[in-house]
């Protein structure tokens, strides 16, 4: 449901911005040399929410069993370098390494109650995106675009050894694939261009490792697939 209330909603940004850009009267434009070019350069700073699609196991159902859920979203950050190539008018290939930081937590209810215990699972991404930029028509000094394509990311928190003075009891692998979508607007300015974007991203691995922590195996028992899904806003300086 959460996967199609975000597509829905990067469909009508993408048709509102086509609609105020048909709607505006043509004025002076800020000269794009910049992006003109077959290849030029640039940085991102931008904003993520990371959360978890879970399959929990099909024990919940019985009595007494927890059930998994991440409940909360705690805000993280992206950093990333921009190289992007443009083989044509309309389309961009863009390869946009760098990393990013967050948290998600899982909580567990058992007969439908919180129990205390939380699961805090830390990442530090290392990114490297490969993505296609497809441009809209521009007016004035803003442009529509819609962007997709893959990111393999390597979490360096993640698969480390259980800790005893920790009550982390879950642990996830290091390395994902995601194939990643979304939609922004490039404001040409005097002298660079910003862009904002608004972007979702699947992961396509089962990143729960298969081991129970000893004496706590009830947190792993109740999960059967554990897939990552992030949702970053990001600002582009090129």
């Amino acid at each position: 449901m959460k996967q199609k209330t975000v597509f829905l909603i990067l469909f009508f940004i993408f048709l509102l911005n086509n609609l105020i850009l048909f709607g505006q009267k043509q004025k002076p434009k800020n000269e794009s040399w910049y992006d003109e070019k077959f290849i030029h350069f640039g940085f991102s700073l931008g904003f993520n929410a990371m959360d978890f699609k879970i399959t929990p196991a099909q024990q919940y159902f019985q009595k007494d069993s927890l059930y998994p859920e991440v409940s909360t979203l705690n805000p993280g950050i992206n950093i990333q370098i921009v190289t992007d190539l443009r083989p044509a008018n309309r389309l961009d290939i863009r390869f946009l390494p760098g990393v990013s930081f967050g948290q998600r937590t899982i909580k567990f209810y058992k007969n439908k109650v919180l129990v205390n215990d939380q699961q805090k699972l830390e990442s530090s991404f290392l990114e490297f995106p490969l993505l296609l930029k497809f441009k809209g028509d521009r007016l004035n000094n803003i442009r529509p675009y819609v962007i997709g394509g893959f990111n393999f990311r390597y979490d360096l928190a993640g698969k480390k050894e259980f800790d005893d003075n920790k009550p982390i009891y879950i642990r996830i692998k290091r390395p994902d694939l995601y194939y990643e979508m979304g939609a922004g607007l490039d404001f040409y300015l005097t002298y660079f261009k910003l862009s904002v974007e608004l972007k979702m991203s699947n992961g396509i691995r089962n990143v729960l490792v298969q081991e129970a922590a000893p004496g706590h195996s009830q947190y792993f028992n109740a999960i059967d697939k554990m897939k990552s899904q992030i949702w970053v806003l990001a600002f582009y300086f090129e």
